[in-house]
């Protein structure tokens, strides 16, 4: 019998404050050169879309923040082959936690403005990192009463 096939469900946050947004360097393990990213990771188990967007943005800023909106869903084939289901959520930054280790793979968190993220295209980590961007940009969100939580 064939197992069946699963995307892997991601979470990513839009997080702004003062006009710019927060981003991460990383270093992803099948990639030679970094990478800019939104923080971003996978959904652990037993743990909510809510839980995992507030958990990742932690371990990969030090920031705490609060979720204020849904930027929607995303299916991302990626170059190794791999599918991803990205839900990406509107945050605002809360407390930075400044005595905190950064994440394996993360070698810095930026503020930055939205004119150089789009300059740092060639280095996205993928097309949704712009893209989630305009949506934002553009007033595309969706309240948080459009996700059920356990």
């Amino acid at each position: 019998m064939n197992e069946r096939w699963r995307p892997n469900v991601t979470v990513a946050a839009v997080v702004v404050k003062d006009g710019e947004y927060l981003m991460v360097e990383e270093q992803p393990a099948d990639a030679q050169s970094p990478v800019l990213n939104q923080p971003a990771g996978h959904l652990e188990p037993g743990e909510s879309l809510l839980e995992a967007v507030r958990r990742e943005v932690l371990e990969e800023t030090r920031w705490e923040v609060e979720v204020t909106g849904f930027l929607g869903v995303a299916l991302l084939r990626a170059k190794n082959g791999t599918t991803y289901l990205r839900h990406t959520f509107l945050c605002r930054a809360v407390f930075e936690h400044s005595d905190r280790d950064l994440d394996n793979g993360i070698i810095a968190a930026h503020w930055m403005g939205f004119d150089k993220i789009q300059s740092l295209v060639s280095i996205h980590r993928s097309h949704l990192v712009l893209e989630v961007l305009h949506q934002h940009r553009d007033g595309q969100c969706a309240p948080l009463s459009l996700i059920t939580e356990p």
